[in-house]
């Protein structure tokens, strides 16, 4: 956004000279300058109007990341009261916290085919139905069983809609502002979390037949600004250009772009790309997952990229410390469940808020360099959470239970200033079109697999290892994911998603691209 303003005050210098150049005797006349002036105004106003439509639509659609994000930060609390109600065991916790991540990985696969037949959107829409019928099956249940069934269907509807939800946006957004927008949906899920906990915290008073349900089912209630979204935001351009539907694409390029040739370059550049996948698309689906399971070099590198960063931002702990956090934190020492509450709380604000300096850095400062802030942040935390928990026993209980709490909240606050939302924005961009919907399905169903077996064992491995001795075995994981990012993840702020897939090429290609990126930009400067 920076760079958009600084490029309107270079144009008004601009019109400036040429009032300074006319009043020197120049043959500029009056009318020419008004013409100039009055283009300039329509401009202003067309740029304008165009961040506020693809702000609505990039809001819109993440709607469906805050039920998400909403009903694991409820869950976190909403646990404590089902298992003294329905009196199920700590194992059934687990089950019951972790299969909605395995369970959602089904829906992540069959919504990257899905919406390459029906469109992005209305895929959103069947993910937003699915889940919400889970939600107020869970909120209805009245044993362990119908809470497992409701709690199937909200991972369906949460696969449908996590892989679908970054990758729309990204593919209606303008080259300078998709890192931005495309980090919404973890704002969302984010506030979402933040909301559960202070349900969880607000609700605890009520009975305990009664508090958990209401918790689970206060969710259900921006399933109507979903519905009301699906009818004003657009269909992706990339989507209508793959069926044919060209003059439709055009239309939304022109809302969503601020200048026209822009809009017409990128619909050529469109059109280019998914005219190299007709022959692939001619042959059908098999042909695409065919390529996806024996990949050509630089989509191999593409897939390991798009994997490996979402796998990586599961496996370095992050659902185990919002959906256990109250666990966490009477490990440490804190006692009431009102404290408890509290202290969740205060890590759904932190995570909530350093969200937010990601979304203003990622266009500015580029992807790798706050990953590289995130993760290497991520593992010294970390390693401070191991270290003061198994301090709780040596005679420095008051200040080790403290700093175990700050150093919870720092991990997050890291995860949420660059991995959190740069692994959906990288996943996202980084793929040709004619595979971007189905290989961004296997990397959001690498996640969710990864968040199910880290959120299902984490009791477990605790009993096993102690909570400090878990916590060291994901500093070691967030310590491999620094190298991870170092060696596949490419910088891929300021290029187009056609762009993008040249810096997979090769590794020497990929080099020069960056070399001659950061060349140009110095130039520019």
């Amino acid at each position: 956004m920076g760079l958009v303003g600084t490029g309107e005050k270079e144009r008004a210098d601009s019109l400036k000279g040429v009032k300074q150049y006319k009043r020197m005797g120049s043959e500029v006349e009056d009318d020419d300058f008004e013409d100039d002036l009055v283009h300039y105004q329509h401009q202003l106003e067309r740029r304008r109007s165009t961040r506020r439509y693809v702000f609505a639509c990039a809001v819109f659609v993440s709607l469906n990341s805050l039920l998400l994000g909403y009903d694991g930060g409820a869950m976190s609390g909403a646990i404590i009261f089902i298992q003294e109600d329905l009196g199920i065991n700590e194992v059934q916790i687990e089950v019951l916290v972790g299969c909605l991540n395995i369970i959602s990985l089904f829906g992540s696969i069959a919504g990257g085919r899905t919406s390459d037949i029906i469109g992005r959107k209305w895929t959103m829409g069947l993910g937003a139905v699915v889940f919400q019928v889970g939600a107020a099956v869970m909120t209805f249940a009245g044993s362990f069983r119908a809470l497992m069934i409701g709690r199937l269907l909200a991972g369906v509807g949460m696969g449908f809609g996590g892989m679908i939800t970054s990758l729309y946006i990204a593919e209606i957004s303008p080259t300078i502002s998709r890192g931005t927008l495309t980090s919404f949906p973890e704002i969302f899920v984010n506030f979402g979390i933040l909301l559960g906990y202070i349900s969880n915290y607000i609700f605890a008073g009520l009975s305990v037949h009664i508090n958990w349900r209401v918790m689970l089912g206060v969710g259900i209630l921006p399933s109507v600004f979903i519905g009301f979204a699906l009818f004003v935001i657009p269909e992706s351009p990339r989507w209508l250009v793959m069926q044919n539907r060209v003059e439709e694409a055009r239309s939304v390029l022109l809302k969503t772009h601020e200048d026209e040739r822009e809009a017409e370059e990128r619909l050529a550049d469109i059109q280019l790309a998914a005219g190299a996948g007709n022959d692939v698309r001619k042959y059908g689906d098999k042909a695409v997952w065919r390529e996806l399971l024996c990949p050509s070099p630089p989509l191999r590198r593409m897939l390991i990229t798009g994997i490996g960063i979402q796998c990586f931002q599961q496996i370095t702990g992050i659902d185990a410390a919002v959906v256990y956090s109250p666990e966490i934190f009477k490990s440490a020492g804190t006692k009431g469940n009102s404290n408890l509450l509290a202290a969740t709380v205060a890590v759904g604000v932190t995570k909530t808020s350093f969200i937010l300096v990601a979304i203003f850095l990622i266009d500015k400062v580029g992807r790798k360099p706050l990953l590289y802030i995130s993760t290497i942040g991520m593992t010294v935390c970390l390693i401070i959470v191991g270290v003061s928990l198994s301090l709780l026993n040596e005679g420095v209980a008051g200040a080790a239970s403290l700093l175990a709490i700050l150093s919870v909240c720092g991990y997050v606050a890291f995860f949420s200033v660059g991995i959190g939302p740069i692994c959906w924005v990288v996943s996202s961009e980084i793929f040709p079109l004619r595979y971007r919907a189905q290989a961004a399905a296997l990397g959001a169903a690498g996640n969710r697999v990864c968040s199910g077996l880290i959120t299902m064992s984490f009791l477990s491995v605790s009993r096993a290892i102690t909570v400090a001795g878990t916590f060291f075995v994901f500093a070691a994981l967030s310590a491999a994911s620094v190298a991870f990012v170092y060696i596949h993840v490419p910088e891929t702020r300021g290029k187009s998603l056609e762009q993008i897939e040249s810096l997979f090429q090769s590794p020497h290609d990929r080099k020069g691209s960056h070399v001659e990126m950061e060349d140009v930009e110095h130039l520019v400067q």
